[in-house]
């Protein structure tokens, strides 16, 4: 039940893909109440540390969902050609938005060379730094990127609870519950 068949997900697949879910949502939140902090508010350095971190967390995981994607099969699409498509070009933006989102903002944090500190647990380093204007030009990106993300997602969850409530298909519950996937 930890891991995806033909007929549903596994545990791993529904844990990342809900917790990605939560930090998507809350990082956004986040970002968008930290930007407008005042210098002598307590979280003006708080909620960017904690943004970052989180952050940071959600990249890491994020390419070990892609991985693990790669290696593990996915459930067959329900619907119609055009449905099952849809529903592929979806997940791939979806991902490429969270890519960018986070990778740009993993561009601004290092803009001038230092690395991204995860709630003190460890750091990662800086790659890519010193472009003139990198993080202005990556806080645009992040910016854009993190409200389509967000435009999309919500498009997705209201999809699902379409097929759910209206459809009447699986698609929903195969995303709550692994026991469709020990079907195969």
């Amino acid at each position: 039940m930890w891991r995806n068949t033909r007929s549903g997900w596994g545990w791993v697949s529904i844990t990342l893909h809900w917790l990605s879910a939560l930090a998507v949502i809350g990082l956004f939140a986040l970002g968008w109440w930290m930007t407008g902090l005042d210098y002598y508010d307590p979280w003006y350095n708080q909620g960017p540390w904690l943004h970052r971190s989180v952050g940071a967390l959600l990249l890491l995981a994020t390419v070990f969902r892609l991985v693990w994607r790669l290696f593990h099969p996915t459930p067959r699409e329900d619907g119609s050609r055009f449905e099952a498509a849809a529903a592929r070009a979806g997940h791939l933006l979806l991902y490429v938005l969270l890519l960018v989102a986070l990778v740009s903002g993993y561009l601004i944090t290092t803009a001038k060379g230092s690395g991204v500190s995860v709630f003190g647990w460890f750091e990662l380093p800086a790659t890519l730094y010193g472009y003139d204007n990198q993080a202005e030009i990556a806080g645009t990106v992040h910016w854009y990127s993190a409200l389509a993300l967000l435009v999309l997602a919500a498009g997705h969850g209201l999809i699902s609870l379409k097929h759910h409530w209206i459809d009447k298909r699986q698609t929903l519950v195969r995303m709550i519950s692994a026991q469709y996937a020990k079907r195969d």
